[in-house]
């Protein structure tokens, strides 16, 4: 699927219109369209083809390469600016038709009028005119422009020209006031991931020149000087410094690098010059694939959406059928009915039924959920998994790195046999000197200070090792070690992750080293119990007595241990496969051998998954900081927007089905027809927009 941008569509309704169209080729059934961020995502191969479609069912509609959107943009504020000058020049004779509107009617024939009116009607509802002559030669009557065109042109030829005029001026106003919402919503989502880099400083055989980043190869050498943003991933071969992430990660500490750190796109080089190795092209660097991650997630539609579209479609022949029942069925048979009389009603009802404030407010109350989630570095992939945490039933952890740390850290040490706690750290932590594995590494850092010397270091697989060290002989390893060696020791039984100690064959003690809880891991816990998930549950590779632990200290329902990752898969379908299941399960992971499990979920969240190509590709959402507590987070956003898209539905279908039912009994004017349509579509707009600036509590 290659990205494209589809310019010149007039509502969401076309772009729904366009999509399923596409959808129904073969080879383009996967197309998406999101009117919101007006882009399209369709096999390439088939682009003529699409380009042919596009054109026959909204003519006037162009598929523009998306390398293009720059000078596309350009044009589109141009353009802007022209529809201003539009608007306001027509308000203008408006103003004037409508002021001295019994002096422009007493001339000859109404000619000053008709020049005046017919003037502002013109400059405003030629674009919604040529729209739905365009539609009505391809075959599609029923939407909002021809509902415009009806129902104007009708007032102008029963002599209503203020009010035709009124009509198509605010319509036109709210259509304007619409675009403007919709493109501060995208620039807000914008400036929130502003991530993207504009050159970058390629190091050629000792010269340096400026280019953009999309020019750069893996491999490449670029440099990036204090206070610029680091343009592709990769690695720092020169210098060091510190860097800014909070882009990325919402980590306000910078972060030291050097030669042999890895650094991510969208980094902020805070102090020196570094130079660095790329080791991914732009398009597939972290800065990039978030940028579209957001992008792409508009185009995944939630089952409202879906519903809307579909809702609309038949809507709004059944009102034009309902307005043709009205202007004709009266005059018949009702004595003293008038035909104009009850055109007119029918006109009122054409006004008031166009169906955009459904069919725009609701995909950008989802396009601004997503938005208001980035600012809390949320990634949310798609308005459909935004539906699917408002119902969450299960949420299961993994513990590794998600509930906890994913660093060892010793938490205990228990003595014997006269040794101080300082003698026993010391001579374990030298026996340990040239061991990378994490617990040995823990070790050391508990000891501290300058180590003796050790050698002749004899490691047994699975048992742990045996040294010298200042000629006396440690042994440091697991209760089977001692065993093993003949060493008594009377602590056969301890919990969890246990390194013993023995000082030449004398039982010295042992140490616990654990993987440290989150501080947030309880109270997120009980943050998702109030927020009415029925179980939280935890599946982990780890020892079945440190899973109880865990579980234990931060308050699980359910614990399952010492799985592989496949055994994972199986687990989480037992917790899908519950008869009291009542929702979605989610899954929470590190993002990496947590794959399959997070395709699996309904819902998958990767924590800390920056950088990783699993946590992308896998995961639903991207918790950018590491932070677990986004999760409840994340579930708050998805109420919060699924409670603004029910209540625009409402306020719509409510004000449009009181303002129908006036105009059919002839109280309700064209006027009131106009609050109706462009005042519940800007009040549905600016209620949608609430969902971009979601509360952090």
């Amino acid at each position: 699927m290659s990205k494209y941008k589809i310019k010149g569509l007039d509502c969401a309704q076309c772009a729904n219109e366009v999509e399923s169209a596409l959808q129904k080729t073969p080879g383009l059934e996967n197309t998406r369209i999101s009117f919101a961020t007006e882009t399209v995502f369709l096999d390439s191969r088939h682009e003529d083809r699409a380009r042919e479609i596009i054109g026959r069912v909204e003519p006037g509609a162009t598929l523009v390469p998306f390398e293009e959107e720059v000078a596309a943009e350009e044009k589109k504020e141009g353009l802007g600016k022209a529809q201003l000058i539009r608007l306001v020049v027509a308000a203008v004779l408006f103003a004037v038709g409508l002021l001295f509107n019994q002096a422009l009617h007493d001339t000859p024939y109404s000619v000053a009028e008709y020049i005046v009116l017919l003037s502002a009607y013109f400059l405003v509802g030629f674009p919604v005119l040529a729209s739905a002559f365009r539609n009505m030669v391809g075959g599609r009557l029923f939407n909002e422009t021809f509902l415009m065109s009806v129902a104007t042109i009708g007032a102008i030829v029963i002599h209503q020209l203020p009010e035709a005029v009124g009509v198509m001026l605010f319509y036109s106003v709210g259509e304007y006031l619409q675009d403007r919402a919709v493109d501060s919503s995208k620039r807000s989502i914008a400036s929130l991931m502003d991530l993207r880099p504009d050159s970058a400083r390629l190091i050629v055989d000792g010269e340096r020149r400026i280019i953009s980043p999309v020019e750069v190869q893996v491999g490449d050498m670029i440099e990036v000087l204090p206070g610029e943003r680091i343009p592709l991933d990769g690695e720092v071969i020169e210098g060091s410094s510190f860097v800014d992430t909070s882009s990325l990660t919402g980590e306000s500490v910078p972060r030291r690098v050097e030669a042999g750190s890895k650094v991510l796109a969208g980094f902020v080089n805070d102090e020196g010059r570094i130079a660095v190795r790329v080791d991914k092209k732009f398009d597939q660097s972290t800065a990039a694939r978030i940028l579209e991650l957001v992008e792409n997630a508009a185009s995944q539609k939630a089952p409202t959406e879906k519903f809307i579209t579909r809702f609309a479609a038949v809507y709004t022949p059944v009102v034009v059928a309902i307005a043709l029942l009205i202007a004709f069925v009266p005059p018949l048979f009702v004595p003293g009915a008038t035909l104009s009389e009850w055109v007119y009603r029918a006109l009122v009802i054409l006004v008031i039924s166009c169906p955009c404030a459904l069919v725009i407010s609701i995909p950008l109350g989802y396009f601004g959920g997503i938005g208001g989630a980035s600012r809390h570095k949320l990634l949310i992939k798609g308005s459909n998994y935004i539906d699917a945490l408002t119902k969450v039933d299960t949420v299961v952890f993994d513990k590794t790195g998600t509930l906890t740390e994913g660093v060892f850290a010793v938490v205990d040490v228990v003595t014997r046999n006269g040794f101080s706690k300082e003698e026993l750290l010391s001579w374990a932590a030298a026996a340990e000197s040239h061991s990378s594995h994490p617990i040995a590494r823990s070790i050391r850092e508990a000891a501290g200070g300058d180590l003796p010397a050790a050698d002749d270091i004899r490691e047994v697989k699975g048992y742990g090792l045996v040294a010298r060290v200042e000629n006396r002989t440690i042994a440091v390893g697991n209760d089977r070690l001692f065993h093993r060696e003949g060493i008594v020791h009377e602590d056969c039984d301890v919990e969890g992750t246990v390194a013993y100690v023995a000082v030449d064959n004398v039982y010295a003690g042992y140490i616990v080293i654990s993987d440290r809880i989150k501080k947030a891991a309880a109270k997120t816990i009980a943050e998702l119990k109030a927020l009415g998930v029925r179980k939280v549950a935890m599946l982990t590779g780890d020892d079945a007595t440190v899973a109880a632990s865990v579980a234990k200290e931060i308050g699980l329902d359910e614990y399952r241990a010492e799985l592989l990752p496949d055994h994972k898969v199986s687990k989480l379908e037992e917790f899908m496969d519950d008869p009291k299941r009542k929702g979605s399960v989610v899954f929470v992971g590190d993002g990496m051998n947590d794959a399959p499990v997070l395709v699996r979920s309904d819902v998958g969240f990767a924590m800390g998954g920056l950088g990783s190509d699993a946590a992308i590709e896998a995961a639903d959402v991207v918790v950018m900081d590491d932070d677990i507590a986004r999760v409840p987070m994340a579930l708050k956003i998805a109420s919060f927007t699924r409670k603004i898209v029910i209540e625009n539905i409402v306020l719509a279908l409510a004000v449009k089905g009181f303002f129908i039912a006036l105009g059919a009994v002839g109280i309700a004017d064209m006027w009131e027809a106009v609050i109706a349509d462009v005042g519940v579509s800007l009040l549905a707009v600016l209620n949608a927009l609430r969902t971009t600036k979601i509360p952090s509590a």
